[in-house]
Protein backbone atom coordinates (compact mmCIF):
# COMPACT_ATOMS: atom_id res chain seq x y z
CA UNK A 1 0.00 0.00 0.00
CA UNK A 2 1.51 3.51 -0.77
CA UNK A 3 1.83 5.45 2.48
CA UNK A 4 1.26 9.09 0.82
CA UNK A 5 -2.12 10.36 0.86
CA UNK A 6 -3.60 11.64 -2.48
CA UNK A 7 -5.91 14.72 -2.94
CA UNK A 8 -7.18 13.18 -6.41
CA UNK A 9 -10.73 12.45 -6.79
CA UNK A 10 -12.37 10.78 -9.48
CA UNK A 11 -15.26 12.45 -10.64
CA UNK A 12 -14.74 13.57 -14.65
CA UNK A 13 -13.71 9.62 -16.09
CA UNK A 14 -13.40 8.47 -19.36
CA UNK A 15 -12.81 4.90 -20.07
CA UNK A 16 -11.42 3.98 -23.34
CA UNK A 17 -13.26 1.38 -25.29
CA UNK A 18 -16.63 -0.63 -25.08
CA UNK A 19 -15.63 -4.14 -25.58
CA UNK A 20 -15.47 -7.57 -23.46
CA UNK A 21 -14.18 -5.68 -19.90
CA UNK A 22 -14.89 -2.06 -20.95
CA UNK A 23 -18.79 -2.69 -20.97
CA UNK A 24 -19.07 -4.04 -17.28
CA UNK A 25 -16.67 -1.29 -16.56
CA UNK A 26 -18.66 1.34 -17.63
CA UNK A 27 -21.90 -0.10 -16.04
CA UNK A 28 -20.51 -0.31 -12.94
CA UNK A 29 -19.11 3.11 -12.89
CA UNK A 30 -22.37 4.32 -14.27
CA UNK A 31 -23.84 2.55 -10.94
CA UNK A 32 -21.35 3.86 -8.71
CA UNK A 33 -21.56 7.13 -10.26
CA UNK A 34 -25.21 8.07 -9.64
CA UNK A 35 -24.62 8.17 -5.79
CA UNK A 36 -21.17 10.80 -5.86
CA UNK A 37 -21.41 14.29 -6.17
CA UNK A 38 -19.91 15.43 -9.39
CA UNK A 39 -19.10 12.18 -11.01
CA UNK A 40 -20.01 12.04 -14.80
CA UNK A 41 -18.59 9.06 -17.01
CA UNK A 42 -17.66 8.99 -20.93
CA UNK A 43 -16.20 6.63 -23.51
CA UNK A 44 -14.43 6.97 -26.19
CA UNK A 45 -15.80 5.02 -28.94
CA UNK A 46 -14.33 5.24 -33.15
CA UNK A 47 -16.96 6.46 -35.31
CA UNK A 48 -17.50 3.12 -36.86
CA UNK A 49 -18.17 1.76 -33.80
CA UNK A 50 -20.92 4.30 -33.05
CA UNK A 51 -22.56 3.99 -36.70
CA UNK A 52 -22.20 -0.34 -36.54
CA UNK A 53 -25.17 -1.83 -38.39
CA UNK A 54 -24.22 -4.86 -35.88
CA UNK A 55 -27.18 -5.86 -33.33
CA UNK A 56 -24.86 -6.46 -30.14
CA UNK A 57 -22.89 -3.49 -30.97
CA UNK A 58 -25.95 -1.05 -31.27
CA UNK A 59 -27.52 -3.08 -28.12
CA UNK A 60 -24.21 -1.56 -26.62
CA UNK A 61 -24.46 1.49 -27.90
CA UNK A 62 -27.86 1.84 -26.94
CA UNK A 63 -27.43 0.80 -23.00
CA UNK A 64 -24.47 3.45 -22.98
CA UNK A 65 -26.54 6.10 -23.92
CA UNK A 66 -29.84 4.93 -21.17
CA UNK A 67 -26.88 4.68 -18.57
CA UNK A 68 -25.75 8.35 -18.96
CA UNK A 69 -22.62 8.11 -20.10
CA UNK A 70 -21.39 10.21 -23.05
CA UNK A 71 -20.00 8.76 -25.64
CA UNK A 72 -16.57 10.60 -27.32
CA UNK A 73 -15.66 10.05 -30.79
CA UNK A 74 -11.84 9.13 -31.18
CA UNK A 75 -9.56 6.47 -32.51
CA UNK A 76 -6.88 5.08 -30.18
CA UNK A 77 -4.90 3.17 -33.01
CA UNK A 78 -4.76 6.19 -35.75
CA UNK A 79 -4.88 9.36 -33.69
CA UNK A 80 -1.55 11.01 -32.54
CA UNK A 81 -0.34 10.98 -29.43
CA UNK A 82 -1.16 14.59 -29.65
CA UNK A 83 -4.38 14.46 -30.59
CA UNK A 84 -5.29 11.59 -27.97
CA UNK A 85 -3.44 14.08 -25.24
CA UNK A 86 -5.91 16.64 -26.15
CA UNK A 87 -8.83 13.91 -26.06
CA UNK A 88 -7.82 13.47 -22.35
CA UNK A 89 -6.92 16.40 -21.06
CA UNK A 90 -10.51 17.14 -20.82
CA UNK A 91 -10.94 14.74 -17.72
CA UNK A 92 -9.49 13.68 -14.37
CA UNK A 93 -9.37 10.40 -14.89
CA UNK A 94 -8.60 7.91 -17.81
CA UNK A 95 -9.00 4.18 -17.55
CA UNK A 96 -7.95 2.04 -20.58
CA UNK A 97 -10.21 -0.76 -21.94
CA UNK A 98 -9.24 -1.62 -25.49
CA UNK A 99 -7.05 -4.64 -24.72
CA UNK A 100 -4.57 -6.15 -26.88
CA UNK A 101 -6.53 -5.75 -30.04
CA UNK A 102 -5.62 -2.37 -30.79
CA UNK A 103 -2.13 -3.49 -31.04
CA UNK A 104 1.47 -4.08 -29.33
CA UNK A 105 2.76 -0.58 -29.81
CA UNK A 106 -1.02 0.93 -28.46
CA UNK A 107 0.13 0.91 -24.46
CA UNK A 108 2.81 2.92 -24.26
CA UNK A 109 1.65 5.27 -27.26
CA UNK A 110 -1.70 5.73 -24.77
CA UNK A 111 0.83 6.11 -21.70
CA UNK A 112 2.53 8.96 -23.25
CA UNK A 113 -0.58 10.91 -24.11
CA UNK A 114 -2.04 10.33 -20.83
CA UNK A 115 1.08 12.30 -19.50
CA UNK A 116 1.15 14.74 -21.65
CA UNK A 117 -2.44 15.73 -21.26
CA UNK A 118 -1.54 16.32 -17.69
CA UNK A 119 -4.93 14.19 -16.64
CA UNK A 120 -4.51 13.58 -12.68
CA UNK A 121 -4.98 9.49 -12.82
CA UNK A 122 -4.76 7.38 -15.24
CA UNK A 123 -5.69 3.53 -14.99
CA UNK A 124 -3.61 1.74 -18.23
CA UNK A 125 -4.88 -1.39 -19.61
CA UNK A 126 -3.18 -3.69 -17.60
CA UNK A 127 -5.92 -6.06 -16.60
CA UNK A 128 -3.38 -9.56 -16.94
CA UNK A 129 -0.58 -11.16 -15.48
CA UNK A 130 2.24 -9.98 -12.73
CA UNK A 131 4.67 -8.74 -15.64
CA UNK A 132 6.91 -8.05 -13.50
CA UNK A 133 7.25 -11.49 -11.79
CA UNK A 134 7.13 -12.21 -15.71
CA UNK A 135 9.89 -10.56 -16.38
CA UNK A 136 11.41 -9.34 -19.87
CA UNK A 137 11.96 -11.77 -22.92
CA UNK A 138 9.38 -14.00 -21.91
CA UNK A 139 7.35 -15.90 -25.03
CA UNK A 140 4.85 -13.07 -25.25
CA UNK A 141 6.50 -10.13 -26.21
CA UNK A 142 2.93 -8.02 -25.16
CA UNK A 143 4.22 -8.39 -21.51
CA UNK A 144 7.48 -6.82 -22.21
CA UNK A 145 5.19 -3.49 -23.83
CA UNK A 146 3.51 -3.87 -20.31
CA UNK A 147 6.72 -3.04 -18.38
CA UNK A 148 7.82 -0.43 -20.98
CA UNK A 149 4.39 1.57 -19.89
CA UNK A 150 5.15 0.79 -16.16
CA UNK A 151 8.58 2.02 -16.46
CA UNK A 152 6.86 5.00 -18.17
CA UNK A 153 4.79 5.84 -15.71
CA UNK A 154 6.87 5.69 -12.68
CA UNK A 155 9.47 7.78 -13.94
CA UNK A 156 7.31 10.64 -13.70
CA UNK A 157 5.24 12.11 -10.48
CA UNK A 158 2.48 14.48 -12.36
CA UNK A 159 0.20 11.78 -12.87
CA UNK A 160 -1.36 9.02 -10.37
CA UNK A 161 -1.32 5.95 -12.20
CA UNK A 162 -3.05 2.95 -10.85
CA UNK A 163 -2.67 -0.90 -12.24
CA UNK A 164 -5.13 -3.66 -12.07
CA UNK A 165 -4.25 -6.96 -11.67
CA UNK A 166 -6.27 -9.39 -12.25
CA UNK A 167 -4.97 -12.98 -13.78
CA UNK A 168 -6.38 -14.51 -16.78
CA UNK A 169 -9.85 -13.67 -18.04
CA UNK A 170 -12.05 -16.45 -16.73
CA UNK A 171 -13.96 -17.40 -19.74
CA UNK A 172 -10.60 -17.40 -21.84
CA UNK A 173 -9.80 -20.61 -20.24
CA UNK A 174 -12.62 -22.60 -21.96
CA UNK A 175 -11.73 -20.87 -25.11
CA UNK A 176 -11.52 -23.89 -27.58
CA UNK A 177 -8.97 -21.90 -29.45
CA UNK A 178 -6.91 -21.57 -26.20
CA UNK A 179 -6.69 -25.36 -26.06
CA UNK A 180 -6.53 -26.34 -22.41
CA UNK A 181 -10.21 -27.51 -22.13
CA UNK A 182 -11.51 -29.90 -24.39
CA UNK A 183 -14.91 -30.26 -23.92
CA UNK A 184 -15.79 -32.36 -26.77
CA UNK A 185 -13.16 -34.89 -25.89
CA UNK A 186 -13.67 -34.79 -22.09
CA UNK A 187 -9.71 -33.60 -21.86
CA UNK A 188 -7.47 -30.85 -20.16
CA UNK A 189 -4.58 -29.85 -21.12
CA UNK A 190 -2.48 -28.35 -18.89
CA UNK A 191 0.47 -26.13 -19.56
CA UNK A 192 2.98 -26.95 -18.16
CA UNK A 193 2.60 -29.89 -15.51
CA UNK A 194 -1.09 -30.30 -13.69
CA UNK A 195 0.14 -28.32 -10.77
CA UNK A 196 1.09 -25.28 -12.73
CA UNK A 197 -1.58 -22.54 -10.76
CA UNK A 198 -3.28 -19.96 -12.59
CA UNK A 199 -5.31 -16.70 -11.45
CA UNK A 200 -8.50 -16.17 -12.72
CA UNK A 201 -11.15 -12.98 -12.41
CA UNK A 202 -14.26 -12.73 -14.89
CA UNK A 203 -14.60 -9.86 -16.95
CA UNK A 204 -18.14 -8.98 -15.26
CA UNK A 205 -16.07 -9.08 -11.34
CA UNK A 206 -13.22 -6.55 -13.26
CA UNK A 207 -15.83 -4.37 -14.29
CA UNK A 208 -17.34 -4.40 -10.42
CA UNK A 209 -14.07 -4.15 -8.65
CA UNK A 210 -12.77 -1.19 -10.81
CA UNK A 211 -15.30 0.89 -9.83
CA UNK A 212 -14.80 -0.12 -6.09
CA UNK A 213 -10.86 1.06 -6.92
CA UNK A 214 -11.72 4.37 -8.72
CA UNK A 215 -13.81 5.38 -5.89
CA UNK A 216 -12.24 3.80 -3.21
CA UNK A 217 -11.52 6.47 0.02
CA UNK A 218 -8.54 7.19 0.72
CA UNK A 219 -7.36 7.00 -3.17
CA UNK A 220 -5.61 4.63 -4.49
CA UNK A 221 -2.24 6.15 -6.16
CA UNK A 222 0.79 4.50 -7.54
CA UNK A 223 0.07 1.50 -7.01
CA UNK A 224 -0.47 -2.30 -8.18
CA UNK A 225 -3.88 -4.19 -6.87
CA UNK A 226 -4.01 -7.36 -7.05
CA UNK A 227 -7.66 -9.44 -8.08
CA UNK A 228 -8.46 -12.97 -7.96
CA UNK A 229 -11.55 -14.94 -8.93
CA UNK A 230 -9.95 -17.89 -8.25
CA UNK A 231 -6.58 -19.61 -8.25
CA UNK A 232 -6.75 -22.85 -9.20
CA UNK A 233 -4.08 -25.38 -10.80
CA UNK A 234 -4.83 -27.55 -13.92
CA UNK A 235 -5.79 -30.28 -12.31
CA UNK A 236 -7.66 -28.82 -10.07
CA UNK A 237 -9.54 -27.57 -13.45
CA UNK A 238 -10.51 -30.99 -14.18
CA UNK A 239 -11.71 -32.17 -10.92
CA UNK A 240 -14.32 -29.26 -10.86
CA UNK A 241 -15.00 -30.17 -14.10
CA UNK A 242 -15.79 -34.02 -13.72
CA UNK A 243 -18.10 -32.66 -10.58
CA UNK A 244 -19.88 -30.70 -13.16
CA UNK A 245 -20.59 -32.97 -15.76
CA UNK A 246 -20.41 -35.92 -14.03
CA UNK A 247 -17.84 -37.35 -16.45
CA UNK A 248 -14.13 -38.65 -16.03
CA UNK A 249 -11.97 -35.86 -18.06
CA UNK A 250 -8.87 -37.57 -19.20
CA UNK A 251 -5.55 -35.18 -18.15
CA UNK A 252 -2.43 -34.70 -20.65
CA UNK A 253 0.29 -32.22 -20.02
CA UNK A 254 1.55 -29.81 -22.46
CA UNK A 255 5.16 -28.98 -21.14
CA UNK A 256 6.70 -25.89 -21.60
CA UNK A 257 9.68 -27.48 -24.03
CA UNK A 258 6.90 -28.65 -26.17
CA UNK A 259 4.67 -25.27 -26.64
CA UNK A 260 8.19 -23.34 -27.00
CA UNK A 261 9.05 -25.80 -29.72
CA UNK A 262 5.14 -25.36 -31.22
CA UNK A 263 5.86 -20.96 -30.96
CA UNK A 264 9.32 -21.41 -32.77
CA UNK A 265 7.56 -22.67 -35.69
CA UNK A 266 4.76 -20.40 -35.58
CA UNK A 267 6.76 -17.76 -33.91
CA UNK A 268 3.93 -15.27 -34.83
CA UNK A 269 1.09 -17.39 -33.52
CA UNK A 270 -0.67 -15.20 -30.26
CA UNK A 271 -2.32 -18.49 -29.10
CA UNK A 272 1.44 -20.15 -29.15
CA UNK A 273 2.49 -16.86 -26.75
CA UNK A 274 0.17 -17.25 -24.30
CA UNK A 275 0.34 -20.79 -23.49
CA UNK A 276 3.84 -20.99 -23.50
CA UNK A 277 3.96 -17.83 -21.39
CA UNK A 278 1.28 -19.37 -18.39
CA UNK A 279 3.22 -22.73 -18.98
CA UNK A 280 6.42 -21.75 -17.21
CA UNK A 281 4.12 -20.81 -14.37
CA UNK A 282 6.20 -17.42 -13.10
CA UNK A 283 3.64 -14.23 -12.20
CA UNK A 284 0.58 -15.79 -13.74
CA UNK A 285 -1.05 -16.50 -10.29
CA UNK A 286 -1.32 -15.42 -6.30
CA UNK A 287 -3.12 -16.24 -3.53
CA UNK A 288 -6.92 -15.39 -3.51
CA UNK A 289 -6.21 -14.16 0.08
CA UNK A 290 -5.01 -10.63 0.62
CA UNK A 291 -6.38 -9.28 -2.53
CA UNK A 292 -8.25 -6.44 -3.10
CA UNK A 293 -11.90 -8.48 -3.28
CA UNK A 294 -10.71 -10.57 -0.41
CA UNK A 295 -9.69 -7.93 1.78
CA UNK A 296 -13.08 -5.77 1.10
CA UNK A 297 -15.11 -9.04 1.42
CA UNK A 298 -16.49 -8.54 -1.98
CA UNK A 299 -18.25 -12.09 -3.01
CA UNK A 300 -16.16 -12.61 -6.97
CA UNK A 301 -17.00 -15.73 -9.39
CA UNK A 302 -14.71 -18.59 -9.37
CA UNK A 303 -14.08 -21.57 -10.98
CA UNK A 304 -16.93 -23.98 -10.43
CA UNK A 305 -19.76 -21.24 -10.21
CA UNK A 306 -18.32 -20.19 -13.62
CA UNK A 307 -19.02 -24.02 -15.19
CA UNK A 308 -22.04 -24.07 -13.23
CA UNK A 309 -23.53 -20.90 -14.70
CA UNK A 310 -22.59 -22.12 -18.24
CA UNK A 311 -24.01 -25.40 -18.08
CA UNK A 312 -27.01 -24.49 -16.61
CA UNK A 313 -27.77 -21.60 -19.69
CA UNK A 314 -26.77 -23.95 -22.05
CA UNK A 315 -29.38 -26.63 -20.99
CA UNK A 316 -31.85 -23.83 -20.74
CA UNK A 317 -30.99 -23.58 -24.86
CA UNK A 318 -31.95 -26.57 -25.43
Amino acid sequence: MNDTVSNVKSRNILVLGAGELGMPVLRNLARHAKGIDGAKISVLLRESAVESGDPSKQRDIAEIREAGIEIVLGDLVNDTIDELASLFSDYDTVIGCAGYAAGINTPIKLAKAALQSGIPRYFPWQFGVDFEAIGRGGPQDIFDAQLDVRELLRSQDKTEWVIISTGMFMSYLFEPDFGVVDLENSEVHALGSLDTAVTLTTPNDIGLLTAEIVFFEPTIRNEIVFLAGDTVSYGEVADKLEVALGRAFKRSVWTVPFLMEELANDPKNMMRKYRAAFAIGRGVSWPKAGTFNDRQGLPVTDVAALIDADLRGARQEK
